[in-house]
């Protein structure tokens, strides 16, 4: 048929703008009317599982789950919201009995501990006083470094123990208060345990080896009131009561309800205790303890954010890994943020970010630029911080002065990059600048995709066929339909 090509090329154009801009958006379920539309996606690699996370639209979170009668170790990972995952977490346990919280890279988390010891090579050992003694002496050394009140009323207490091994997972709800990441977390522990891997490389110093400064009766003391962390392994090895190695980046943590693979000890509220949730309007006692073991459920309002930087170390400028679609050196998010801080003659800096995963906020800390929107004018001596909202792709401004201190300034649309239903990352393109649809391209009518001569040649053609072939079978139009598709 005369122009066919042309037509059939149309055509496609004329589909693939409908791809690109649909004229309603693909209908995602809801567990309820007032929740989010719903995410559920498995992925196979962690890394594809965390970049989806970051650039989806919805507030969703990243876990792993391990799954029954595969090699040990193999995990598949999930992206979806914590309501979602509460959801079918309570009404099909067995399929997600085995599940872990991804805890990403540079998000800010709280204090958590994963606790143990080989019950037969330490019979002498009561689990539950030297869990207390532990909470109590973390307590008193928040106290001291951060100024920060804390008691066993904060601690969530969760028991996987079995009658070979004592279990336990500590999660810290501080009031306000949270790590800047798990590396941080890591640090902190490292320091104040100290005294006790100290004492465990060189056993207990000796009478009159140490001088008797104030600081070195110090140390003695805390050796002496940490003796109780000092366990033996299966091997009759000497180790630790506290698990040293479960602040590494994107950290994998057991949840509250699940159990290893294999293993039917799963994580239950510890009988000894004292943590109480405070159940919010609609939610039940047991999703608000579920949701307070979350390490990564943190609100980024109020929240003061706590640091151990080892000696001589600065704090990272970038957010590599949530603006990971820029350069190594000169992340997109960031470049963002300073084209707002550098104007007027005035070079404003980056001090530092953190990363809220529970509400997908990036919090940069500015020096150097004090612009407020509240007061029209420059702080004299706080600072201000530039919010993006990665779910909502806005930014927007508050500040440290306690003048300013409920103070938010109006969001500004902020978009660098989006991804399709497909899992392709593309930059955005500029404001008013969006591609051109192909549905009526520049110079041609509107003629030319509907009342034309293509048009008129196409129904001869179609009448002809049907005059010569007799009426097309429902059953060729299915297999023409099906070997297009």
């Amino acid at each position: 048929m005369k122009n066919w090509g042309d037509r059939l090329k149309k055509v496609e154009e004329l589909a693939l703008s409908y791809q690109l801009n649909p004229l309603t958006s693909h209908y995602k379920p809801r567990l309820w009317p007032h929740q989010p539309s719903s995410v559920w996606k498995l992925f196979p690699r962690q890394s594809m599982a965390i970049t989806f996370a970051q650039n989806c639209k919805e507030v969703v979170h990243v876990f792993a789950l391990e799954k029954e009668n595969s090699p040990l170790g193999q995990r598949i990972y999930l992206v979806t919201s914590y309501s979602e995952l509460w959801h079918y977490y309570r009404t099909y346990p067995q399929l997600l009995m085995h599940c872990y919280e991804v805890i990403p890279e540079g998000t800010v988390c709280k204090l958590y501990f994963d606790l143990e010891f080989h019950k037969p090579s330490n019979k002498g050992a009561n689990g539950k006083t030297m869990v207390s003694s532990l909470i109590q002496y973390v307590c008193d050394k928040l106290m001291e470094v951060y100024g920060i009140e804390c008691s066993t009323d904060n601690v969530l207490n969760l028991d996987s123990s079995t009658e070979e091994k004592f279990s336990r997972h500590l999660i810290f709800n501080l009031q306000n208060a949270a790590f800047k990441d798990n590396i941080h977390v890591g640090r902190f522990i490292h320091a104040i345990l100290q005294p006790a891997l100290t004492t465990q490389k060189s056993g207990s110093p000796k009478a009159g080896e140490m001088c008797e400064s104030p600081q070195a009766k110090r140390h003695k003391h805390e050796e002496r009131d940490l003796r109780f962390l000092q366990v033996k392994n299966k091997d009759g090895q000497d180790c630790l009561f506290v698990d040293l190695g479960v602040y590494t980046k994107n950290r994998n943590f057991r949840l509250y309800k699940s159990s290893k693979v294999g293993k039917n000890a799963a994580f239950t509220v510890a009988e000894d205790s004292r943590f109480s949730a405070t159940p919010e309007k609609g939610i039940s006692e047991e999703k608000s303890v579920f949701l307070a073991s979350l390490v990564c459920n943190l609100s980024f309002t109020g929240q003061r954010i706590l640091t151990w930087d080892t000696p001589g170390e600065k704090e990272a400028k970038t957010s590599r890994l949530y603006c990971q679609l820029g350069s190594d050196t000169n992340p997109e998010v960031d470049n963002f943020v300073l084209t707002v801080v550098k104007k007027d003659g005035i070079s404003g800096s980056i001090r530092r970010w953190n990363y809220f995963a529970a509400e997908q906020l990036l919090v940069y800390d500015i020096a150097k630029y004090r612009w407020c929107e509240n007061v029209k004018r420059f702080h004299k001596s706080n600072n201000i911080m530039i919010i993006v909202d990665l779910k909502e792709e806005v930014w927007y401004q508050k500040c440290h002065d306690p003048e300013c201190k409920n103070f938010k300034s109006s969001s500004t649309l902020y978009r660098a990059y989006f991804m399709d239903d497909a899992g392709n990352i593309e930059p955005s393109p500029a404001p008013n600048q969006g591609p051109k649809s192909p549905v009526c391209p520049e110079g041609e009518s509107v003629d030319v995709w509907g009342d034309s001569q293509d048009e008129k040649e196409y129904l001869t053609s179609l009448e002809n066929f049907e005059q010569t072939s007799g009426e097309i079978s429902d059953q060729l139009l299915l297999k023409c339909m099906t070997d297009f598709d």
